[in-house]
């Protein structure tokens, strides 16, 4: 994932049972496919180079059981930690909170949920048999990564469309690829939990 021509898409599949996506760049090229184990006590996610799954460039897994305020840690191809993501455990209840954590265990980026009354009211609506149907053009969370400073980064935005399968990812400021790259590991493992708690 170098040289990435934002805004990124994040398609899920709705054809598949396991929990996975395919990400494309501005270009439609696709950069990654991503694909979470099913049946799995402990995380476990591959994320390959692309649909043919003969390459893996990363692996993200869970360093415990699942868990209210699991740590997701990311290497690369050679086993090499480049980081981690970890859920906020109470504090995401109302609003998703999560934290970016370097490869030297240094706080990094947040990444919290910019309006969390969004997701009550889609999870509310979708309750609602026929009206239920349209939520997914009507109520589209996005979530914001902001460095220690507070500033803005990188956006992802759930897109108008049926089931909440599409999602856009903009990078908002210059950064470098490490970062970049640990950024969009960390925004792949969210919405993988975020759109499995609806």
């Amino acid at each position: 994932m170098n040289n990435l021509s934002f805004p990124l898409k994040f398609v899920f599949k709705i054809s598949s049972f396991s929990n996975d996506f395919t990400a494309t760049d501005a270009n439609g090229q696709t950069v990654a496919y991503v694909k979470q184990k099913m049946f799995k006590l402990k995380e476990a996610i591959s994320i390959y180079e692309d649909e043919t799954k003969s390459k893996v460039n990363f692996k993200i897994n869970a360093d415990k059981w699942i868990d209210f305020s699991t740590a997701y840690s990311f290497t690369d191809a050679n086993g090499s930690e480049l980081g981690k993501v970890a859920r906020k455990g109470w504090a995401s209840i109302w609003k998703a909170k999560y934290e970016l954590i370097d490869q030297h265990q240094k706080l990094q980026y947040h990444i919290r949920e910019e309006n969390a009354w969004v997701k009550v009211i889609d999870s509310l609506m979708g309750e609602i048999p026929i009206l239920g149907m349209f939520t997914g053009y009507l109520f589209n969370p996005s979530y914001i990564v902001t460095d220690l400073d507070g500033n803005n980064v990188a956006r992802l935005k759930k897109e108008a469309s049926f089931f909440g399968r599409k999602f856009e990812v903009n990078k908002l400021t210059d950064i470098d690829v490490d970062d970049e790259q640990r950024i969009l590991l960390g925004l792949m493992m969210m919405i993988l939990l975020e759109r499995r708690r609806g």
